[in-house]
């Protein structure tokens, strides 16, 4: 029964409660950029153009800390970064609400720079308290609670600003990520196995793991969110064109559920796939969704193939990754892979809103899928070549 799997999984010890933190504590997270924005343009009046900087200048802080915070949490465990990192959150968002924009962009960066870490933490603890053969199920299940909740705490947002306003909003989304910090603070899931914490403690060089084959699936995971927020644009301005943009968010809605289904159906599999596979048929898959067109419900038809590949792709990379990286060091990678997912999305903006300007939606898609093509031929070369892999004994089939 494909149930089954998933009440083993949450049957082990901290597991079960991990991820419900973890899936609640992510929905002020997800919130943020949308309440940044709406408060720029409605708390200070301004354009969707400064709303964009000051969006850009909270993903510049969390590309760069989000390494930075694994880092810390490597060396000096999870308790002083999370209180560090929801102090931080406590004074910015306190405070945001009153500052002239150019003080809200600079403070925005620093936000971002210390931003907590809920999203790397909760796959490295996965990985510490979950057994090798049950972290494809662990990682699907946590790709799927990521899913949820970007579904509810955009939404949340929105609401909150259209009935408390801007400031009011600020302000609840500060005390639900200080609480998030405090439910981490109190959880202090382990950030590696009871195994590893019997082998000497020794600081890891990064020449040793951040290899050109890691570095491929970094460039992987980049390319995933790219094609992924591409069609995200894509979708809302192909439904725009064809005068449909009321069934938007029904629209968003259904391709969330495609995702779900994917990662529900792959983790309960007996064998995964490798991230180049899955995220190089979720790029090819993509390239021809834009020769749809009429009917916004032909369109999502089309992109069943591709959607129900999203949580599988994403959750792979994550699998592979801590099979690849030594446990001294796996706190810096998942921060790189947080750094990846952010670029890939960040980049996607600008140039799908240029494709759409000047071509239509439909060579956006095409675009989309054809950079996740291109980078998986890219990584392709050296997949083979990493000399090392932490859990040799169960590989990643290709």
């Amino acid at each position: 029964m494909a149930i089954e799997p998933y009440r083993r999984l949450l049957s082990i010890p901290g597991v079960r409660a991990l991820l419900l933190v973890a899936m609640v504590a992510r929905i002020p997270a997800t919130a943020t950029g949308i309440t940044l924005t709406l408060h720029v343009v409605d708390g200070l009046g301004l354009g969707f153009a400064q709303a964009g900087l000051a969006g850009m200048a909270s993903a510049v802080g969390m590309a760069v800390g989000s390494p930075l915070a694994g880092r810390l949490v490597d060396r000096h465990g999870l308790r002083p970064v999370v209180l560090v990192t929801s102090l931080a959150q406590l004074a910015f968002w306190a405070t945001a609400w009153a500052l002239p924009f150019p003080a809200l962009l600079a403070a925005t960066a620093l936000a971002g720079l210390f931003s907590l870490p809920l999203f790397s933490v909760t796959k490295q603890c996965i990985t510490a308290m979950v057994p090798i053969e049950q972290r494809r199920l662990g990682f699907s299940l946590d790709s799927m609670l990521v899913e949820l909740s970007y579904m509810v705490g955009p939404a949340l947002g929105v609401v909150g600003v259209t009935v408390l306003g801007s400031a009011w909003t600020m302000g609840v989304v500060g005390v639900g990520l200080v609480g998030a910090g405090a439910a981490l603070f109190v959880l202090n899931p382990p950030i590696r196995s009871a195994e590893e914490l019997e082998q000497p403690q020794e600081r890891v060089p990064r020449r040793q793991w951040l290899t050109p084959a890691l570095v491929g699936l970094l460039g992987t995971v980049c390319a995933a969110t790219f094609v992924l927020t591409t069609t995200e644009l894509s979708l809302v301005a192909s439904m725009k064109q064809a005068g449909d943009t009321e069934w938007t968010g029904v629209a968003i809605g259904i391709w969330c559920a495609y995702s779900l289904i994917g990662g529900f159906v792959y983790g309960a599999l007996p064998r995964g796939f490798s991230p180049l596979v899955l995220i190089g048929a979720m790029g090819v898959l993509t390239i021809p969704v834009g020769l749809v067109g009429g009917d916004w419900r032909w369109l999502m038809l089309a992109l069943i193939p591709a959607g129900v590949l999203c949580a599988p792709g994403l959750s792979a990379t994550v699998d592979t990754l801590s099979r690849w990286v030594p446990a001294g060091a796996r706190g810096e990678a998942m921060g790189l892979h947080g750094t990846a997912l952010l670029i890939g999305g960040a980049s996607s903006a600008p140039i799908a809103g240029v494709l759409i300007d000047s071509y239509g939606p439909g060579w956006s898609f095409a675009v989309a899928g054809l950079v996740g093509v291109v980078m998986v031929l890219l990584a392709l070369p050296f997949w083979r070549r990493t000399s090392t892999s932490v859990d040799v004994s169960v590989p990643v089939s290709m």
